[in-house]
């Protein structure tokens, strides 16, 4: 068996992650995936004609992540009427076009790790915001959950946001301009790593240390709370959710019912429990259907 993955892009290391963990759960399998990445990040017209490329080689199933929250949908309309089975990840896909669909709460991975930096500012003190590209459906509901948590620390005033695009150079030169203009903030919250580690890196080069915090808990982030870089990060699992998409094509094949939403818990990691996520990610463990669903 053959299963097509897309994902969005290769400059973020959880979609790496993401191929990984379908690769890891297909060879469990015996199937294989095939990797559609465009070559330009998170272009809707690239991942639109990669789709064509892959439905012309007749994949089993495919395993996506929408690049765009709408401006895919025709080609998903593509492999509904090529009778491809399609499995969605991180991103949503519209009502009755996927089989199963894997995430995580968004929402509420903002609130926590928002909430977790706030705390460890006593409740006071400036914190930068660091969004993702101003559509995205993971970014978005983030970005809310900073707002939301905030009010109920009266002496916590959020600044920016600083757009990073989900892109660690974007985030450094927006970061940059920023500080250019503004005194350094006493925290920085940014919607995933490797923006959070762009804002380390230029807070670095001018002397100053701020309480950061990010999402993915990739493993750069992970050494980064280690050493006392970073303060926290919030686990937005990728490889799991794609492993368990693959894992939810691959059984769908052999006629097994396989549920049609599994959401992963939303986990904190900071430097009291960072020690479980402190391994590559070939190392790290990937949930299975059967742990999900107990």
């Amino acid at each position: 068996m053959r299963i097509a993955v897309f994902t969005k892009n290769r400059t973020n290391p959880a979609y790496a992650a993401a191929r990984l963990g379908a690769a890891r759960v297909a060879k469990l399998f015996g199937a294989q995936t095939v990797d559609f990445v465009p070559q330009t990040p998170d272009d809707p017209v690239e991942q639109s004609r990669l789709i064509d490329e892959a439905l012309a080689m007749r994949p089993d199933a495919i395993v996506l992540a929408p690049v765009h929250p709408t401006r895919v949908n025709e080609a998903l309309l593509r492999i509904q009427a090529a009778r491809v089975p399609l499995f969605g990840f991180v991103n949503p896909i519209p009502a009755g076009r996927c089989i199963t669909y894997v995430s995580s709460d968004d929402y509420r991975l903002g609130a926590e790790v928002a909430a977790h930096l706030y705390r460890h500012l006593g409740g006071k003190g400036d914190v930068l915001l660091v969004s993702g590209p101003e559509d995205s459906v993971t970014s978005v509901p983030r970005m809310r959950a900073f707002h939301d948590a905030a009010r109920g620390y009266p002496g916590i005033r959020l600044l920016g946001p600083c757009v990073g695009a989900y892109d660690r150079q974007r985030a450094r030169e927006e970061v940059t301009q920023w500080l250019s203009q503004n005194p350094p903030p006493r925290g920085v919250l940014a919607a995933n790593d490797v923006m959070a580690l762009g804002a380390l890196e230029v807070l670095r080069e001018v002397g100053h240390k701020a309480a950061i915090c990010g999402v993915n808990a990739i493993p750069e982030a992970i050494r980064a709370i280690k050493e006392g870089d970073m303060l926290a990060t919030a686990d937005f699992n990728a490889m799991g959710m794609a492993a368990l998409a693959t894992e939810c094509a691959l059984r769908h094949l052999r006629g097994e019912t396989v549920p049609r939403r599994i959401e992963l818990p939303v986990q904190v990691v900071d430097r009291a429990n960072f020690s479980h996520w402190d391994l590559p990610f070939e190392q790290r463990p990937i949930p299975t259907l059967e742990e999900v669903a107990t």
